[in-house]
């Protein structure tokens, strides 16, 4: 992945994906993970797992943009006068 299609969060974004990472660990692996070490998961997650989640995300967008788009050229379809001539 080139620099300019890395994911990145802001420190907020990653402190709060941090939390839910040690709440996470310590309500179901009954784990205690610190700080510190739950950034280094979540850098780990962004790097190595990030872009299935991110491509997912395109790959929906993708086909909402298409389903929408066949909605629009059926209603311009529709609005198409009869006349003589056939397509």
């Amino acid at each position: 992945m080139s620099d300019k299609s890395k994911i990145e969060f802001s420190s907020s974004e990653k402190n709060i994906i941090a939390k839910s990472l040690q709440d996470y660990f310590d309500k179901e692996l009954d784990q205690e993970l610190g700080n510190v070490e739950a950034q280094f998961l979540l850098d780990f997650i962004t790097d190595e797992i990030g872009s299935y989640f991110y491509n997912r995300g395109i790959y929906d967008a993708q086909a909402i943009l298409e389903q929408r788009m066949e909605n629009i050229t059926d209603a311009v379809y529709a609005l198409e006068k009869p006349t003589k001539f056939d397509r």
